[in-house]
């Protein structure tokens, strides 16, 4: 399974750490 996820909003605050846990769970962010 390919876990791959779309995040707007992630250069700062609360997108910015969504993006960085979802990173360290081994997910592909584009």
């Amino acid at each position: 399974m390919n876990n791959t996820v779309l995040l707007t909003g992630s250069s700062k605050g609360i997108g910015k750490a969504i993006a960085i846990e979802l990173a360290k769970s081994g997910f592909y962010i584009v």
